[in-house]
């Protein structure tokens, strides 16, 4: 179980969070150097250098985003350029990609991010360039809500790249490209000009979601305990009904993998940031405020709870509270995470990701005048121990930012270096800008400046 440090704020994490903005420049500049037309997507590192990994290019995103968090937080215009000039050039094509459920991840980090720099006034305001950015983000979100698959209730979900049966838990933050779509107005235009409101589609895709991937301690199955999450869940597409847990990453459809349930924690977190934006009507229009809200806090304190419960002292989890081999590490929960281990990885991507939804609820709960003191200290905590070695790079031969990183240890993808039993030393796209994307979540705060969020003061 975490040990939260109640000492820690955000002022008091300012110097782990300016060492990493300093070596997080000379990593992008690294990867930049070896980027090109038409060269596979930088993944996640062997031996220190980025390779791809054929699958789906959900990471390239998180490339040209971790330079325009770099630009926010250190104001160096080169990495706004850079950042800016490679989002035109490379990611047109993720805009109108019907393949995949990850509009979230690549597209929100880039055209959604310059956006959100100019509502703040970050950058010069354009006329034709917030236009370019919102007909972008107006269509990923459009698209991201086709890929629909229909309940026996008449509701639905949004599918993963393994077809019409399948949601991931992932996809609860791809719900980032529907809410700012439907901010800025859209609506996905279906057959005889019927419309979709992509706000209904987000309720019903987190309704799903926090229904079947989420568990509440409430006897669903003899494995039912509150907060664990299942990766995928799997639905019979003739009918329409739920069918089993399934986990694609994890170690089995009835333990959780943990940056499954990351993912959860700080998706469902924002949403509830994101609602507490919607206007009275909009919300009656999708079952009204209060049960949109409840809807979307029951999963995101549960997942929350449990990540708090289930992870060693320091914040680091294993890859996944059920891995066959924790048992030998003894009562690994009651004391630091070892990387370096001979028998279970910890990855370090799922606490940047977690990190922040701890933040975030805690932050939405103390707005409201609840507690909200144990999840905020929670996410310091995490990040108190991710922003410092063994976990952050200072080698600046290896391209990584966040060590210790997991990709898909079931297909044994993840290098373990000589003399190894376990996969370590090694960093992952999507660890390294969920790490910068917290950093600039703290620095905001340290620095009084607008509360970091995707759809923008």
């Amino acid at each position: 179980m975490i040990k939260i440090n109640q000492d820690l704020t955000p002022a008091s994490l300012k110097a782990k969070a300016d060492r990493l903005w300093e070596l997080s420049a000379g990593k992008i500049w690294s990867i930049a150097a070896g980027d090109a037309p038409g060269k596979a997507t930088p993944v996640y590192t062997v031996q220190g250098k980025y390779t791809a990994r054929g699958w789906t290019e959900w990471t390239q995103g998180f490339v040209y985003g971790s330079a325009i968090l770099q630009f926010d937080a250190a104001y160096d215009e080169a990495f706004l350029k850079y950042g800016r000039d490679q989002t035109v050039r490379r990611m047109a094509h993720h805009l109108t990609h019907t393949g995949v459920h990850d509009h979230g991840f690549n597209n929100i980090s880039t055209y959604g991010s310059l956006w959100r720099l100019m509502q703040e006034c970050r950058i010069p305001k354009n006329d034709w360039e917030r236009n370019f950015y919102e007909v972008a983000l107006k269509n990923s979100g459009a698209v991201q809500a086709s890929r629909w698959s229909y309940l026996s209730n008449g509701e639905g979900f949004i599918y993963s790249f393994n077809g019409p049966h399948s949601l991931f838990a992932d996809t609860i933050r791809s719900l980032r490209a529907l809410a700012l779509s439907h901010r800025l107005g859209h609506v996905l235009m279906g057959e005889k000009d019927r419309t979709h409101s992509l706000l209904a589609r987000l309720v019903e895709h987190a309704r799903t979601t926090a229904q079947y991937a989420v568990f509440y301690g409430e006897g669903r199955d003899a494995y039912d305990i509150r907060g664990r999450t299942a990766h995928e869940s799997i639905f019979n597409v003739n009918d329409g009904n739920y069918r089993c847990p399934n986990s694609q990453q994890g170690y089995s459809p009835f333990t959780t993998w943990t940056r499954g349930l990351a993912w959860i924690m700080c998706g469902y977190a924002e949403l509830l940031e994101f609602i507490d934006t919607c206007g009275d009507t909009e919300l009656q229009e999708v079952g009204g405020r209060q049960a949109v809200t409840a809807l979307l806090r029951r999963p995101a304190e549960a997942a929350c709870d449990f990540y708090i419960e289930q992870t060693p002292i320091d914040g680091i989890p294993y890859w996944d509270t059920g891995a066959p081999n924790l048992y030998r590490l003894g009562d690994y929960l009651d004391r630091p995470a070892d990387p370096f281990n001979d028998w279970e990885p910890v990855d370090s991507s799922a606490a940047a990701i977690a990190a922040q939804g701890l933040l975030r609820l805690g932050a939405w709960l103390t707005r409201r005048g609840e507690p909200g003191q144990r999840y905020t200290q929670a996410g310091l905590t995490v990040l108190n121990t991710l922003f410092d070695e063994p976990y952050l790079s200072g080698d600046p031969t290896h391209q990584g930012l966040i060590l210790h990183s997991i990709y898909h240890r079931p297909n044994g993808w993840d290098y373990v270096p000589p003399g190894r039993k376990t996969p370590c030393g090694e960093s992952s796209m999507w660890g390294d800008y969920h790490a910068r994307e917290a950093a600039l979540y703290v620095r905001r705060q340290i620095e009084g400046k607008p509360y970091l969020t995707f759809f923008g003061p």
